[in-house]
């Protein structure tokens, strides 16, 4: 068996492209800030992408940049501000912050009504009883992918590796809602092997370089690989996943990159986000 690739590059694009027929169609002048805190080069390339990304559909971007010295009192303001700001429909602050500033705090500073991350405690709520609410970017583009690939996932057994409040928790509760049956893994899980032997979806989410082999997987069960880790091999970096690709994608029916797989999807779903913030405000 080889594994089909789920295109999230292509996937995305055609998002972009739908979101902005939608933005041109609506009439709506959208507003997305991101606030960037310090200087971490990993963190200023996924804001000009952002930025790149917004201008395409039509969204007007801004980056506030700001010292990684600023105090949480000075950030919580600059953001108040940007909550009063009628012009401004999402909300962004780039994780991570410096050590001196408690993210939740900062997260939770954002209006509900301005998070387009999905991570305010009011969105994380609603998302896990079933009420409308913000769903983070990147559970709601591996959903997507998901979904296009499989279609119905009723009654199917989901394994999520990975019990983040980014990824795993809201993963986890997706799936939940789309009928399947869910397991959490994560670090203290006991035969995590016989755990993925078990399952239809496997979602891997945790940041292990290829920890996930091909011979611990259902034959013909659909891998979402969420990870995105930097390796080393022979004197040069690269960009490789949660799950080993080359022996995954001879037990799965489908499969996703890394690079091109889920990460395309996060910043399209956050344009997504965002338009139905400005729609429904």
């Amino acid at each position: 068996m080889t594994a089909q690739i789920i295109d999230g590059k292509a996937f995305a694009a055609n998002l972009r492209q739908e979101l902005k027929h939608k933005i041109a169609k609506s009439g709506l002048q959208i507003g997305l800030t991101v606030i960037l805190v310090g200087d971490d080069p990993a963190s200023h390339v996924y804001v000009k992408n952002k930025d790149k990304a917004a201008t395409e559909v039509g969204i007007t971007a801004n980056t506030i940049k700001l010292p990684a010295t600023i105090s949480q009192p000075e950030l919580v303001q600059q953001i108040e501000q940007l909550n009063n700001d009628t012009t401004v429909h999402g909300i962004l602050v780039q994780l991570p912050l410096p050590k001196h500033i408690d993210e939740d705090a900062i997260i939770n500073a954002i209006s509900p009504d301005k998070d387009c991350d999905g991570f305010h405690i009011a969105n994380a709520g609603k998302n896990f009883v079933g009420q409308q609410a913000v769903v983070p970017c990147t559970p709601l583009g591996s959903l997507m992918l998901l979904k296009d690939r499989l279609g119905n996932l009723s009654g199917l057994n989901a394994l999520v590796i990975g019990r983040s409040n980014i990824v795993g928790k809201p993963m986890a509760n997706l799936l939940l809602n789309e009928s399947c049956t869910v397991t959490i893994a994560h670090s203290r899980t006991k035969n995590l092997e016989q755990l993925c032997k078990q399952a239809d979806i496997v979602v891997s989410a945790v940041g292990r370089p290829n920890m996930v082999k091909g011979g611990w997987l259902k034959p013909g069960c659909t891998v979402i690989d969420v990870g995105i880790n930097r390796i080393e091999v022979d004197g040069k970096y690269k960009l490789t996943g949660d799950v080993d690709f080359e022996s995954a994608s001879k037990a799965a029916a489908n499969i996703t990159p890394v690079p091109g797989g889920v990460g395309p999807m996060t910043i399209a779903c956050l344009l997504h986000n965002c338009y139905e913030l400005a729609k429904n405000g």
